[in-house]
């Protein structure tokens, strides 16, 4: 379905866009993890764990290798501050390589 967007406001096209399935997109979830045998938890939006899981898919990993691999890669990038990393690293993945 093709969206017809405005160029001064398509933040709020996007806004109205929304249906009411799509609001809970908005929504934090936390999930929790053992990561190098420690336990975790995340808090991330459902939107981003949704592209979360396409990522693990899409390399083969279930979601918790894909976050600890997304740790051992921020630890360097990011100061450890896993929940930023994984935004960062949605918004490059939908960027660059998603369909």
């Amino acid at each position: 379905m093709a969206i017809y967007l405005e160029e001064k406001d398509f933040l709020q096209q996007i806004f109205n866009a929304c249906s009411n399935e799509q609001i809970s997109q908005f929504t934090p979830e936390k999930r929790g993890f053992r990561i190098h045998g420690h336990s975790t938890t995340v808090r991330l939006e459902r939107a981003f764990w949704t592209t979360l899981e396409a990522m693990a898919e899409d390399l083969g990993l279930t979601l918790p290798e894909l976050i600890e691999r997304t740790l051992d890669g921020c630890i360097v990038a990011n100061d450890k501050n896993l929940a930023s990393c994984l935004r960062v690293i949605c918004m490059k993945y939908l960027n660059i390589y998603a369909d």
